[in-house]
C-alpha cells in the first residue's frame, strides 16, 4: 500500500464519535506512517430519535457501520464498546481495545447539589435503563426524564433550567474536551458501577484484513483493558441481556488480580442483585507482554480464556441469586 493512500476509518457522524475516532486515527497513523481519513456513516441510532429503551439498544449504532465495513466502504471501524452487541458477526474481529478512559458516570447540575440531595420533583435526564434504576435508588424523590441527544444539547438543558441534572459518561466529556461552568459530581464505581465496556473503544476490522493493518491495530491494544472489558461483556452475554438492560458490570485489573463488580437492577422497584469478587489472573503473561499485543496473544499462558471464565462464572452466580427475574429479555 502506498504511504500516500489513506486508510479509511468508518465512524458515526456525532461529534463524540468523530472525536474518539480521530484519536484512534492519529495513533494508527503514527504507528504505520500512513494517513488515516474518517468516513462518516449514519447509523439507525443517529436518525431514529425514539428512546433507546423503545427501539432496543442491540446494534442500533453498530449495524450500519458493520455493513459498510463488509461492503468495503471503509477499512476499519471505531465503536464505543458499550454500544456493541456481545455476539461477534462472522467475518469481523475486534482487533484492538485501546487504553480505557475514565469509566465512571458523572452528574451535571447548575448549583452543585449532589444527586442524593436533589429536591423532591427535581428532574434528572437520562435515557439508559441502568442509569434510570440507579437514579431511583440514589434520588428516589427525583423525576427521571428520558432524553436523547448529544453532549452539548444535554448540557444546555441543564444550563437553561429545563432539567435540574443530567447523567453523562466521564469518558465522553473527556474525549470531547467539554468545558462547562456547570458543576460535576463523579459517581464512584463502588456504589454506582457502569455499563459493560463503558469508557472503552472497540477497533473492528474484517478477519481477512491485510496483515500490516492487523499488526498496526494490534499495537493500539491495551491488555488490561481487553481483559476487563472481556469479563464485563461475558457477564452481559451470560445474563442473555441486551446493551440496554438495567445492569452494570465493571472489572479492574490490578497487578495479577482483577476485581469484578456486577449488579442487576429491578427496572421499577428497589430490588437489586450484585456481586463483588476478586480473581487471580496469569500475572507472568501480563508482565511479559504488557500492552499493545492484542493480535499476538496466542500463548498457552494467554489470560483471555481466564477472563472469559471469570465473566461467565460471575453471570452464573448472578443468575443463581435470581437476576433473571429482574431482567427484560430482548
Amino acid at each position: 500500500m502506498s504511504t500516500s493512500t489513506p486508510i479509511r476509518l468508518g465512524t458515526r457522524r456525532s461529534a463524540l464519535a468523530q472525536a474518539q475516532s480521530g484519536q484512534v486515527a492519529d495513533a494508527l497513523s503514527a504507528v504505520l506512517g500512513h494517513p488515516v481519513e474518517l468516513v462518516p456513516i449514519t447509523s439507525e441510532g443517529d436518525t431514529n430519535r425514539a428512546s433507546l429503551s423503545q427501539i432496543g439498544g442491540q446494534g442500533v449504532f453498530a449495524t450500519r457501520l458493520r455493513e459498510a465495513l463488509l461492503a468495503g466502504e471503509c477499512d476499519f471501524l471505531v465503536h464505543s464498546l458499550k454500544d456493541l452487541p456481545t455476539a461477534q458477526p462472522e467475518g469481523l474481529v475486534i482487533a484492538a481495545t485501546p487504553r480505557r478512559e475514565d469509566p465512571r458516570d458523572v452528574v451535571i447540575t447548575r448549583g452543585g447539589t449532589p444527586l442524593h440531595e436533589l429536591h423532591t420533583g427535581a428532574t434528572v435526564g437520562t435515557g439508559a435503563p441502568r442509569r434510570i434504576a440507579q437514579v431511583h435508588r440514589r434520588a428516589p424523590h427525583a423525576e427521571v426524564v428520558d432524553i436523547r441527544g448529544n453532549v452539548d444539547s444535554r448540557l444546555a438543558r441543564v444550563a437553561s433550567g429545563e432539567l435540574d441534572a443530567v447523567i453523562l459518561a466521564a469518558a465522553g466529556l473527556s474525549r470531547l474536551g467539554a468545558d462547562t461552568p456547570l458543576h460535576r459530581e463523579e459517581l464512584g464505581l463502588g456504589e454506582w458501577p457502569t455499563a459493560p465496556g463503558q469508557g472503552a473503544l472497540a477497533v473492528e476490522t474484517t478477519t481477512d484484513a491485510p496483515d500490516w493493518l492487523l499488526a498496526g491495530l494490534a499495537q493500539l491494544d491495551d491488555l488490561p483493558t481487553r481483559i476487563a472489558v472481556t469479563i464485563e461483556r461475558e457477564i452481559l452475554a451470560g445474563l442473555d441481556a441486551g446493551c440496554q438492560a438495567p445492569m452494570a458490570a465493571h472489572a479492574e485489573v490490578t497487578g495479577d488480580e482483577v476485581r469484578v463488580r456486577a449488579v442487576v437492577y429491578q427496572p421499577e422497584g428497589d430490588r437489586r442483585i450484585g456481586i463483588d469478587v476478586t480473581e487471580a489472573l496469569n500475572g507472568e503473561y501480563i508482565r511479559r507482554n504488557g500492552s499493545g499485543n492484542g493480535a499476538d496473544a496466542a500463548d498457552d499462558a494467554d489470560p483471555m480464556p481466564t477472563a472469559v471464565r471469570i465473566g461467565r462464572s460471575a453471570a452464573h452466580r448472578l443468575l443463581e441469586l435470581g437476576a433473571a427475574d429482574l431482567l427484560p429479555r430482548e
